[in-house]
């Protein structure tokens, strides 16, 4: 009896023991530095390996003010894995002076790790081997890929573009120019068809509209066709365009001599002749801008 009093005593006091005073790690084997090889100014880590506990837990972190000081040495984080395999204890420095330095006590949640020491190299040192540290990595700023392939793929459609344009794109070019010029043509008609005809409505001089009608509609003509309609009387326009039937040349004929019959007659400038004029060239452009040369010339070739 008095045996087992003494065995649960013993018991009692060694476990008060453990439970007041803190554990400590004064001796470690198997830490290692990341990088292996370590200068004066280099970031690097020094790993400790610990026993494994009763169940993962959290990592604790100690950063800022929590951080131990040292005068040579710079801490930017302390790390404590916690694992059931096993625990390691991970120390991120920056060391500015040469040698084996100690670390200071590391009390983290009241375990105290102390005895810690990094060997510290000097690039100026004949004695160690000159090695440089790994180079770091660069820094990827955020939307560079995108503008990097970007850039190139811009370029390569700009290249391939100057391609297709060197081999069929001045034809397109030149199309599209014709139709801008057709188009303009018939807008600047047109415009010239509502002015004169306002003016007529406001009692404008008959003759000089009459003048203005026949010049305008002339050098219309004369953009169109690429023929000079400015000089033509009335019976050319039939023969000159007999084989452009979209010009209608009998309606071209009908129209001028009409037109050159009210201005040299001498008689009086009806207004409703004039109007009516104006109504046969309204009727004659909207036939005339519905034709499609392009597709006529299409059309042309398969037949051929």
């Amino acid at each position: 009896m008095k045996n087992l009093k003494k065995i649960l005593i013993t018991f009692l006091v060694l476990n008060g023991f453990l439970l007041i005073v803190p554990p400590s790690y004064a001796q470690y084997r198997g830490a290692y530095l990341i990088p292996s090889v370590v200068y004066v100014g280099d970031p690097a880590t020094l790993i400790v390996p610990l026993p494994g506990t009763a169940q993962d837990a959290d990592d604790i972190i100690l950063s800022g003010w929590f951080l131990p000081a040292h005068t040579d040495i710079d801490f930017h984080r302390i790390v404590l894995e916690r694992r059931m395999s096993e625990s390691r204890l991970l120390v991120e420095f920056t060391a500015f002076m040469p040698g084996i330095l100690e670390l200071p006590e590391i009390n983290i949640n009241d375990t105290v790790f102390s005895g810690l020491t990094v060997t510290i190299n000097s690039v100026i040192d004949g004695r160690s081997t000159l090695e440089l540290s790994r180079p770091a990595s660069s820094l990827a700023m955020p939307g560079t890929a995108l503008m990097l392939y970007g850039t190139i793929s811009a370029l390569v459609f700009l290249i391939l573009l100057l391609v297709w344009f060197a081999a069929k794109g001045h034809r397109y070019l030149q199309r599209w120019i014709n139709k801008w010029k057709r188009w303009r043509y018939f807008v600047s008609i047109r415009n010239t068809e509502k002015r004169l005809s306002r003016a007529l409505s406001r009692g404008a001089d008959k003759r000089e509209i009459l003048d203005i009608l026949s010049g305008e509609f002339r050098v219309f003509l004369s953009f169109i066709t690429g023929v000079n309609c400015r000089a033509m009387t009335a019976r050319e326009f039939a023969y000159i365009f007999e084989k452009k039937p979209e010009l209608e040349p009998r309606f071209l004929c009908r129209f001028f001599r009409r037109c050159d019959e009210i201005r040299f007659s001498g008689a009086d400038i009806s207004t409703e002749d004039i109007f009516k004029l104006l109504d046969d060239m309204r009727e004659f452009l909207t036939t005339l801008d519905k034709f499609n040369p392009e597709k006529e010339k299409k059309e042309e070739k398969i037949a051929a």
